[in-house]
């Protein structure tokens, strides 16, 4: 480790720090409807759909609407992945895509996971790619947005179980906020050296007289939503290491923050409407404070580097010539500590993109990037999805702290009683089912280890990951394990879909039920939810609920191959 290293996190986290109030601002015009520069526009998509946006919906009709607009999204994306060899844009003749990948593929953007077992380029066509994945890059990260939205208007409102208009939010937030911000930020990628075109692979010669194919297509403008909507994944399989993609250290930067932008400002907007900027101060304290555990844990454990190459005499030693540590599978461009912020802040905020090749970190190293998925990626988290997860975790402390006192737990007022944390538990273990059920039936089946390239601890890490990342809805991997089988597709394509459908309706029913209780005034008895002791408690119930779900399972992957790997063996 380095200074310069630490100064590199000190900047970024200064960044995300200083963006966070202002575009907490912004989230908070755009789905109050006080933006209205588009207006005409807005009001065409309603009239288009058919819907009232006044409408306050039931939270039972919020979700209705949202999953007949996901379910009706996934199937045009598997009929046009389907037909790509008969649609237009396909200047490579690229054939149709099979129908497991289709159908993998099709819940993986329509879950916001971006989880692609297939080279983009070599597989997608440029229609495709426009029509359809960039398309949910949008819808995904504003539905997101508007549970997250549901699940504040349900903690400050008494109504009857009303949470807002799925239709409305889903519009405002794609007009007013990912679209605009968006086109600016593909110009800026553009202006750095990312390609923006529609034209077919091209055919070089290289200097040593052979050819190579260079892929081609709309690339910019698919980066930037990737990005700002926490939805991962890439043009070109080798993702944000590609130079098409990612071009210079200033886009490596920029990637970052806009990967937490967006979920760190959403905090603040929940302090705005709920009326309690302290309580929302607590959360980013929270979530900060988790991070920047993660960060050094995984700094340290990849400049430490592989004590096994230390023995075969590779130099580990940071020097002006050498960058030491742990290079393997990393981009000389960005190096150690941009390679472990990136893999840190992509997995705790459910984006995917990588800049280096997770399956290649040392085993503590590539435990972080595990930890933050199998938390709920609540720390900041996706567009929306990382704060209902973490204010489902509030209300779980909240009540723990409630039953530790002998009160009757209540959050901001509004009593948790048997159907909120049924809803809780719920939300819980629905994720925890679907990483540790479908691991176990993958490591005991013949169908399941066919794919692996390693055994022993990392193999079951490889697997592990694969599960935690797309249940999480993340869409990064330890890419030893080959997932283009028709086992793993349809695997990956439930999980993805439990992972997100099956937490949505869960946290969509906490804030209607939330929304119907009554807000009673805070009493000397009132457990407060600002300040040091409950950021205490609540990163103390993340953590023991994430160690007694997945430290068994931990224990047998990275943790044990940690200690192999001291010991000086390796699997």
């Amino acid at each position: 480790m380095t200074t310069a290293g630490w100064t590199q996190i000190a900047l970024y986290g200064a960044l995300i720090a200083l963006l966070t109030k202002p575009i907490g601002h912004v989230i908070v015009r755009v789905y109050e409807g006080r933006l209205t520069w588009l207006a005409p526009v807005e009001r065409l998509c309603y009239r288009l759909a058919g819907v009232d946006p006044a409408e306050d919906q039931h939270w039972t009709a919020y979700a209705a609407g949202l999953l007949l607009f996901s379910l009706v999204s996934m199937l045009l994306t598997y009929a046009v992945l389907r037909l790509q060899a008969v649609l237009p844009f396909d200047p490579d003749g690229l054939a149709a895509v099979t129908d497991r990948q289709a159908f993998e593929t099709a819940a993986s953007f329509t879950t916001n996971t971006n989880w692609q077992s297939y080279a983009g380029e070599s597989t997608m066509s440029h229609l495709s790619q426009m029509s359809q994945l960039a398309f949910h890059n949008f819808v995904s990260a504003a539905v997101g947005m508007g549970v997250a939205l549901a699940f504040i208007r349900g903690i400050s409102r008494r109504s009857a179980g009303r949470i807002g208009n799925v239709w409305a939010d889903l519009v405002r937030g794609t007009l007013y906020l990912f679209l605009p911000a968006s086109l600016v930020l593909s110009l800026v990628f553009v202006q750095q050296g990312a390609i923006q075109n529609l034209s077919p692979t091209l055919e070089v010669t290289t200097l040593e007289g052979g050819t190579q194919a260079i892929a081609m297509g709309p690339v910019a403008s698919q980066e930037a939503i990737k990005q700002l909507g926490t939805n991962g994944g890439g043009f070109f399989n080798a993702n944000a290491a590609h130079p098409f993609e990612n071009p210079t250290p200033f886009t490596n930067l920029l990637s970052m923050v806009l990967i937490l932008a967006i979920p760190s400002g959403l905090v603040l907007a929940l302090g705005r409407m709920i009326g309690h900027g302290g309580h929302a101060w607590t959360i980013w304290g929270a979530m900060a404070v988790i991070l920047l555990v993660g960060v050094g844990v995984t700094y340290a454990a990849e400049a430490r580097g592989n004590p096994i190459h230390a023995g075969a005499g590779v130099d580990l030693v940071t020097t002006a010539s050498s960058p030491g540590g742990n290079m393997e599978g990393k981009e000389v461009r960005f190096g150690i500590v941009n390679s472990a912020l990136y893999a840190v802040v992509t997995t705790a905020a459910s984006c995917g993109a990588v800049n280096a090749m997770h399956d290649s970190f040392t085993p503590l190293g590539g435990l972080m990037p595990m930890l933050n998925m199998q938390l709920g990626e609540v720390v900041f988290g996706g567009v929306g999805a990382g704060l209902y997860g973490m204010l489902v975790m509030v209300v779980l402390t909240v009540f723990l702290a409630g039953l530790m006192v002998g009160r009757s737990p209540e959050y901001l007022g509004k009593r948790v009683g048997r159907r909120e944390i049924q809803m809780v538990v719920l939300y819980i273990l629905a994720a925890s089912f679907a990483i540790l059920v479908l691991t176990a039936v993958s490591v005991v089946s013949d169908a399941g280890l066919a794919g692996l390239n390693n055994t022993g601890p990392h193999g079951l890490s490889e697997i592990l990951y694969a599960f935690s990342s797309t249940t999480a809805n993340n869409g990064s991997a330890f890419a030893g394990l080959t997932g283009g089988t028709t086992y793993y597709n349809t695997l990956f394509g439930i999980a993805m879909l439990v992972g997100r459908f099956a937490l949505i309706v869960p946290a969509l029913a906490l804030a209607g039920f939330l929304a119907e209780r009554r807000i009673a005034p805070a009493t000397t008895g009132t457990l407060p939810v600002s300040g040091p002791l409950f950021l205490v408690l609540l990163v103390g119930t993340i953590l023991i609920v994430g160690a007694l779900t997945f430290f068994p399972a931990l224990a047998l992957g990275p943790i044990v191959e940690h200690l192999l790997m001291g010991a000086g063996r390796v699997f």
